[in-house]
């Protein structure tokens, strides 16, 4: 799959939480993981962090949404269950993505839905675990833009198998070396 995704909180205040939200981050691949605003002790999310994400995966620890900073052309999705929300199955994620949940008991600050490229919503009757909505999302993530073989269109198995991968044609730096050229020693400022 081509590109990259980040997933982070938002002022959240449970670390087991976020320990597990990271833990399946891990797991899917992501990027790099963050928080914003938040009260993660690293011990604590560790109890339900198995896999220590934060040792492999970047992790950033924003102090506010105004410090808040992404890569460049990266775009913030945030998830949160509003009715100005697009419904996750109908949402084509962007190649690279930072994705943000709020807290535990309330929404995302109104700073950071201000910052949203795009808000989505799990379609369900009302709110489900911080570490499950993101599961949900990055496996729709990978879901939609991973190489997988058509699902099949009764139950079981897919009946086709993948294709293998087509490369192109041969590669070569020739027709480039005409313009080769040497850094300058000194700079004119």
């Amino acid at each position: 799959m081509r590109g990259y995704f980040g997933i982070g909180v938002d002022r959240i205040s449970k670390s087991m939480n976020v320990g597990n939200l990271f833990r399946s981050a891990h797991a899917f691949g992501a990027g790099f993981v963050f928080t914003v605003q938040a009260a993660y002790a690293r011990a604590e999310g560790g109890k339900s962090d198995t896999s220590d994400s934060v040792a492999h995966v970047p992790f950033y620890s924003f102090p506010d949404a105004a410090s808040m900073v992404l890569p460049e052309g990266c775009k913030l999705v945030g998830i949160e269950l509003i009715d100005a929300a697009v419904d996750l199955p109908s949402f084509y994620h962007p190649p690279q993505a930072a994705y943000i949940l709020g807290p535990e008991r309330g929404e995302l600050s109104p700073e950071i839905i201000e910052r949203c490229d795009w808000t989505i919503k799990i379609p369900t009757k009302f709110c489900v675990n911080v570490g499950i909505a993101g599961a949900i999302v990055m496996y729709d993530r990978i879901n939609s833009l991973g190489r997988f073989p058509r699902r099949a269109e009764r139950p079981g198995p897919p009946i086709d198998e993948l294709s293998k991968h087509q490369y192109g044609g041969r590669f070569t730096r020739a027709k480039m070396e005409k313009f080769r050229d040497t850094p300058p020693t000194e700079y004119n400022d």
